[in-house]
């Protein structure tokens, strides 16, 4: 089929809004499947996975396809969760166009919010679909001035296209039309039809429909309207990327099917049964199965086998993908979401997918041996899927941290390791990432004496310990003269030095921003060695510190959080409340921008705090600031559990 004849678009909006069954009813009004499943029975055809059929909403993004009145349709039915946020961002990257679904009962939700807010920024035109009309507290007018109030008062109902409040919505969009308009000329219905479809794409003018994907009422307009009004592939704005031999330079391409190859990676899904699926938008050429295409980020050819199109679970192989198709490449080595495929003598770089960063994190721990095994490839798998979940481990406290974008984000991915790779997690609050420091100069001596028949031991040290400022970590400095201790033994009192830092000496975490002046000594002739050395400079690293004013100092993290007016006191008094400061504020759009530095400490429940506050409009971003002390209340209470809990080993 030619790229005129093709419609991509995505279901969005607020999760419960009813996408899934209508991505149902669009599939079996156009003959693409022979019945019609529900979420309550686990039987529709994107929500396919266990934890979706479990949970009866979508997690993932589900691929579709069906062909209607000569014209393929590729529905993409996104999530509508905030924790799956990801999904909506990466499926807009293969899609020319959105139908946004409210729930006629409920109006604009902050779900559906998110989503016109990231349609506003990528440009793409869309048609709104109020859903659920066949309740008892449907009210179409009420949800109009909602979705005007909200979004745009360029959203118009399309019921009838002789409407005057229609019509001119038509004419203003269009100078030519206007024109004729303005002089009293009466727009002719093909006029106001392909000024209307024009007007669409330009995003002049938001068609409204309604209906109800339960009782099917509305889906054939909703059709009619997807293929009139929505681009094909070929109407979309010119797609630019980057030349990579030169990286400034911009480069547009042409959305063509005789252009050369591009592609872009928008999703990869590890399926259990084929292993890894590659899901790619094709802007311009044919990627022919059984032949290899360019990998622009990697610079290497790779080999395909078939090319796939999916309906959701079920794959279909076709002999080819052209300009406009949306297609899936089983078991690639090297290609992953975000990369940008090319013919290798006309190469474009597109810009890389910008996932959320991480709200939330727990320290994970696998329950036996055998999930110890396990667990690294697990993670690797469930993180090339869902770029917007992370592993790390913290080189300080040794834990293995897994990030995501909430509690369900979290949750569902520890499931899908237990059901999926057959591994045990239990999960934890993260441990602080405290450090200690000094507050004073000190100089203290450290001597290691032990004498047991035969060779004994001996090292004999002076150090002086000194503060540095924030972030300069660690000094050594030697100013021994005169061989008060022999050069060979230098480098022992200094890794004798350095593993007591690694160790602290008032609550167990590194010791950080201190320089060590090594300045006198001595030693003796059979019993001094590396080891007794080691010990005493390690001994009067610990007793320097104890004398030099001891702090605990924690991480500061930078905080931007993203929200309304109406919510600007609330978010301010938390912050406060969490020993934070606000440094300023900002205006984006609609938007407020409260900029704020926070104790780490204080954040591990924020992402979910910030939702109940926000009423789940506003979001946050968090990177590392610098250290800072703690206040002596929390640090007491650190520096008890930690002599507590040292005991308790002790006593062991």
């Amino acid at each position: 089929m030619d790229a005129a004849s093709k419609r991509n678009f995505i279901l969005l909006g607020h999760a419960q809004s009813g996408k899934t069954t209508l991505a149902e009813s669009l599939l079996y009004f156009a003959k693409a499947t022979t019945r019609k499943g529900t979420v309550a029975d686990g039987t529709t055809v994107s929500d396919y996975s266990f934890d979706e059929i479990e949970r009866k909403s979508s997690i993932n993004s589900g691929l579709l396809h069906a062909d209607f009145k000569g014209t393929k349709l590729q529905i993409i039915d996104a999530p509508g969760y905030a924790d799956f946020f990801a999904e909506v961002i990466s499926g807009l990257r293969a899609v020319d166009a959105a139908v946004i679904v409210i729930d006629a009962s409920a109006g604009v939700e902050v779900g559906t919010e998110n989503a016109w807010q990231l349609l506003e920024e990528s440009g793409l035109p869309c048609l709104i679909f109020i859903n659920k009309m066949d309740r008892e507290d449907a009210d179409i007018d009420k949800v109009l001035q909602d979705i005007r109030m909200r979004f745009s008062k360029k959203a118009t109902t399309v019921d009838s296209l002789d409407k005057p409040e229609l019509v001119e919505a038509v004419a203003e969009s269009d100078d030519k039309l206007l024109e004729k308009y303005l002089e009293g000329a009466k727009l002719t219905p093909e006029e106001i039809k392909s000024g209307l479809t024009q007007a669409v794409i330009k995003r002049k003018i938001f068609p409204v429909l309604s209906g109800s994907a339960l009782t099917d009422k509305g889906i054939s307009e909703l059709l009619d309207a997807i293929i009139q009004f929505l681009p094909s592939p070929l109407q979309r704005a010119p797609i630019e990327g980057n030349n990579p031999a030169k990286p400034q330079e911009k480069k547009e391409i042409q959305i063509k099917e005789d252009a050369p190859f591009h592609a872009f990676v928008f999703k990869t899904i590890s399926d259990p049964y084929v292993g890894q699926l590659t899901l790619l938008r094709i802007f311009s050429g044919k990627l022919l199965s059984d032949t290899s295409f360019y990998n622009v980020n990697k610079k290497i050819r790779e080999r395909i086998g078939q090319v796939y199109i999916l309906q959701g679970k079920e794959q279909k192989s076709v002999e080819a993908g052209s300009c406009g198709d949306i297609v899936a490449i089983a078991k690639l080595k090297e290609t992953f979401t975000s990369d940008s495929l090319s013919d290798e003598k006309d190469q474009v770089l597109f810009e890389p997918i910008i996932f959320p960063t991480p709200a939330i994190s727990a320290s994970v721990k696998p329950k036996s041996r055998q999930d110890e095994e396990k667990i690294s490839g697990a993670l690797a798998k469930l993180c090339a899927e869902d770029p917007s979940f992370k592993v790390t481990r913290d080189q300080q406290t040794k834990e293995l941290i897994i990030s995501g974008l909430g509690d369900l984000h979290l949750s569902i991915m520890v499931e899908r390791m237990k059901k999926r790779f057959n591994v045990e997690v239990e999960l934890g609050t993260p441990k602080v990432s405290y450090k200690e420091t000094i507050t004073k100069s000190t100089k203290v001596q450290g001597k290691y004496k032990r004498q047991s028949g035969g060779r004994g031991q001996y090292g004999d040290v002076w150090i002086e310990v000194q503060p540095l400022e924030r972030g300069k970590g660690f000094e050594f400095v030697d100013k021994i003269f005169g061989g008060a201790i022999p050069r060979n033994f230098i480098p022992s009192v200094e890794k004798g030095v350095s593993h007591a830092c690694a160790e602290g000496a008032v609550a167990g975490y590194p010791i950080v921003d201190i320089r060590v002046t090594l300045y006198d000594g001595s030693y003796h002739e059979v019993d001094s060695s590396d080891m007794a050395f080691q010990i005493a400079g390690g001994m009067a690293l610990r007793k320097a510190i104890l004398e030099a004013g001891p702090v605990l100092i924690e991480p500061i993290m930078n905080v931007e959080v993203v929200t309304s007016e109406e919510y600007l006191g609330a978010i301010s008094g938390d912050i406060n409340s969490r020993r934070g400061r606000i440094m300023g504020m900002d205006v984006k759009g609609k938007s407020q921008i409260v900029k704020a530095t926070v104790p780490l400490a204080e954040m591990f429940t924020y992402a979910n705090d910030l939702r109940s506050l926000t009423g789940g409009r506003g979001s946050y971003t968090m990177s590392f600031s610098h250290y800072e002390g703690v206040p002596h209340k929390i640090a007491s209470t650190v520096i008890s559990q930690y002599q507590a809990s040292k005991k308790q080993e002790e006593g062991q």
